[in-house]
């Protein structure tokens, strides 16, 4: 049934691209891709009609039904037959609301899926956020992850553009293997787009430290404009903007409506949120998803951002999934890194975090500051009677450890959970 339903979806999809003619942004990497998306649809979505994938619909059946626009018809067969009549529609009727142009994540779990979604919509923009260790349970190297992200700009016409992170040497490289312009973002250098003057910004509030967001600059072509990021921590966000900056100069903004478009940014749920939690303490909840790279960065800025002298900084670290034959070595990484930075408490959660609580103590970690739990509501219960004022805790684990049941445990405002916190339909919270 899902063959015939993936054939009918792509045959629809691909008619209605025929027809329509939107031009596609696609963006892949290891991590990254939905803070990116939601940027560049920031960006864009004032001066062009403009959609983008909902929820993770980023595979062979997510991407047609974002080009449907249309949502998954799950076990329902009567749903099912309405998308397929909304897209007939579609196809017989002109809809002048359609996009002018489609924002699309595009995955990749297995060797050959860039290829297929790139050749059911090619695209005008390819974007690559990083290559990384992540989701490389088939493919044994990170080489080969490569050289499956680098389909999306390899497949772009002369007459369309490449976005690249100049940071990640591997994605650098793949300028040489596209006849696409190209434009780099970063950090460093051989940025094109490049962030300077990056700062987490913090206040007294209540007698507490509280961290707002973080600020930095976009520097291109000698001019420079300052951009703000509420609510967020983590250089993954500045990549994100930096990333959609790049995308709207492809599409003829200057820096200044760049820098105000990104205002409205709206970073996804569980990606390095600042959340307010209960006993005046403060939540980075990056509980969406977890790899070796992501869980190294969001570590880093778990140790740069001040805390009162009454807290701590505490890692609640859950496994990380779908690694492979590198699952043990990534775990270790991850766990020599939490000693290395110094953080002041390590709660490992489920069987392979169990490697990353041993690669602290071998580091030096003092046993007392290490603490391990089968599940995600064994370790909530544990925060909630052993946290303290001024604690900043960051909380991050593959989807399958649910670590989200963590973070609304925490939440000072549990009302907001289901805008802030991923995972609260009834769907996932039946499972």
């Amino acid at each position: 049934m899902k063959h015939i339903l993936q054939f009918i979806l792509r045959w629809l999809s691909q008619a209605v691209l025929r027809k329509y003619h939107p031009e596609v942004i696609g963006i892949t990497g290891s991590v990254g891709k939905t803070s990116t998306k939601e940027a560049i649809f920031a960006v864009l979505a004032e001066k062009f009609r403009c959609c983008r994938n909902v929820k993770n619909y980023n595979n062979e059946i997510g991407l047609p039904l974002t080009i449907l626009g249309m949502e998954s018809g799950g076990r329902s067969i009567i749903k099912w037959l309405e998308i397929f009549l909304h897209g007939i529609l579609l196809l017989l009727r002109r809809d002048k609301q359609y996009p002018e142009i489609l924002i699309l994540e595009m995955g990749a779990d297995h060797p050959g899926d860039i290829f297929y979604l790139t050749n059911l919509a090619p695209c005008k923009v390819g974007v690559i956020t990083a290559v990384a260790q992540a989701h490389t349970e088939f493919f044994k190297t990170v080489n080969q992850v490569a050289k499956e992200k680098q389909i999306i700009v390899t497949h772009l016409e002369k007459d369309a553009t490449a976005i690249l992170n100049a940071d990640d040497e591997k994605v650098l490289a793949m300028k040489a293997k596209t006849e696409a312009e190209t434009i780099s973002f970063g950090f460093g250098e051989k940025a094109v787009v490049r962030a300077v003057d990056f700062n987490i910004i913090q206040e007294m509030d209540k007698e507490f430290l509280q961290t707002k967001g973080v600020n930095f600059k976009i520097q291109y072509g000698g001019a420079v404009v300052p951009v703000f990021l509420p609510e967020v921590v983590g250089t993954q966000h500045v990549y994100a903007a930096l990333a959609a900056a790049a995308v709207g100069l492809s599409y003829g903004l200057n820096l200044v409506e760049i820098s105000e478009r990104l205002r409205f940014y709206n970073p996804p749920p569980s990606r390095m949120r600042l959340l307010p939690g209960m006993k005046f303490m403060t939540i980075i909840d990056d509980s969406y998803n977890s790899s070796p790279l992501a869980a190294v960065l969001a570590l880093r800025i778990l140790s740069e951002i001040k805390i009162m002298e009454s807290g701590r900084r505490i890692a609640v670290l859950g496994d990380m999934l779908e690694l492979g034959g590198y699952a043990f070595e990534a775990h270790q990484e991850v766990g020599t890194k939490v000693a290395e930075l110094g953080i002041d408490l390590l709660i490992a959660v489920g069987e392979r975090a169990k490697i990353v609580a041993e690669a602290a103590r071998l580091r030096g970690m003092a046993e007392d500051k290490i603490v391990q739990f089968a599940d995600s509501i064994e370790a909530g219960q544990f925060l909630q009677e052993n946290i303290h004022a001024g604690d900043l805790i960051l909380i991050k684990g593959s989807q399958g450890v649910r670590m989200e049941k963590i973070v609304v445990r925490l939440m000072a405002e549990p009302a907001d959970v289901k805008k802030l916190v991923c995972r609260q339909d009834a769907s996932w919270k039946n499972k």
